[in-house]
């Protein structure tokens, strides 16, 4: 009990996450699972580099689109076992579940060899760019 109380002072005073319990009492979940995936973007002439931590979430459960020059990566995790005791207690819980989506501007990819491999939690994405990216520019003049 008194760890509860704790807890409950401790988010008062921590406005981020009192915005953030709000949050989850009204959607039934962690509204920032997916503002905290943690994502890397690396760019090279030859390719774009996208990694992303998603851990505890099986492969299948995560899906990778590209459509005009948009990565779109959506993946689930589901609930968690409750694990309190038979009055409720636990001190604290901070791992999160839901269905979440997150999406980066790639242009000029050659989408026919985009690759992806997931391995201890963390997706990686390699996404070759057209050799001739100009045919895909449009110059405009301005008159």
């Amino acid at each position: 009990m008194a760890n509860e109380l704790s807890n409950r002072f401790n988010r008062w005073m921590k406005p981020d996450d009192f915005f953030n319990d709000l949050g989850r009492s009204f959607f039934g979940s962690d509204v920032s699972f997916s503002r905290d995936l943690k994502t890397d973007v690396k760019e090279t002439d030859k390719n774009y580099t996208v990694k992303v931590d998603v851990p505890g979430v099986n492969k299948k459960d995560i899906t990778l689109e590209y459509t005009d020059g948009t990565l779109l990566i959506s993946a689930k995790r589901d609930s968690f076992k409750d694990e309190s005791d038979k009055e409720g207690n636990i001190i604290t819980s901070e791992r999160s579940y839901g269905r979440f989506s997150r999406q980066y501007n790639l242009p000029s990819v050659d989408k026919e060899n985009i690759k992806a491999k997931y391995t201890d939690g963390v997706l990686e994405v390699d996404l070759p760019k057209l050799k001739d990216s100009s045919a895909s520019k449009n110059h405009i003049e301005i008159e």
